[in-house]
């Protein structure tokens, strides 16, 4: 069966449904997008992981990882096979080193765990044809695929975060992550990386 390569592009707010957000994938080596909307919980788990945030105490998809690496089980790939009602379904390939099996999962779950065990995300030219979206060119605003960005201009940041120094800045991104607020601890280390590149 003929494959096309996924690339995670990012999460955002939805337009669409209250409280959920927007993962966007996109062909490896091509325009088209898949916009999967997805709950905050599931939201989370991807963006610590796209972040390189360690939280201080494992997420469940961590607890997978190392439960899987403490019997030796690799996961291959991951594939989102179907999209039946507007339901993206997928199965992650594992590998224990005698045998290789697939395993039905959220595709949220899917990609959260793909990212940690660093694989590829593959879907089939059926769930290309019926959910991707081609965009023009790289400019076009992720609002064509229904959702809205999140993150703050440079600017923006900048002036929110003017009256703290950096020393300020580096408490409060660990009390973030203490309280796993991960959305803002993306955004303090940001402001970080900015500031001592400046």
């Amino acid at each position: 069966m003929d494959k096309i390569k996924l690339k995670v592009l990012g999460i955002s707010y939805s337009q669409t449904q209250t409280g959920a957000y927007a993962l966007i994938l996109a062909e490896d080596n091509g325009e088209r997008r898949i916009p999967i909307i997805i709950g905050g919980f599931e939201a989370q788990a991807i963006a610590i992981e796209l972040e390189g945030l360690k939280p201080p105490r494992p997420l469940t998809h961590d607890l997978f990882v190392n439960f899987a690496d403490a019997y030796n089980i690799n996961i291959i790939d991951v594939t989102i096979n179907r999209l039946e009602e507007g339901i993206f379904y997928s199965e992650i390939t594992c590998d224990n080193g005698n045998s290789r099996i697939k395993i039905d999962a959220r595709t949220s779950d899917s990609i959260a765990l793909a990212l940690r065990f660093k694989c590829p995300i593959y879907t089939t030219p059926a769930v290309m044809e019926k959910a991707g979206i081609e965009l023009e060119n790289e400019k076009t605003d992720d609002r064509e695929a229904g959702v809205s960005k999140t993150t703050l201009s440079r600017e923006e940041q900048k002036e929110k975060y003017a009256q703290k120094t950096l020393e300020d800045l580096k408490k409060m991104l660990n009390e973030a992550i203490e309280k796993e607020n991960y959305e803002l601890a993306s955004e303090l280390r940001d402001e970080i990386n900015q500031r001592e590149k400046e």
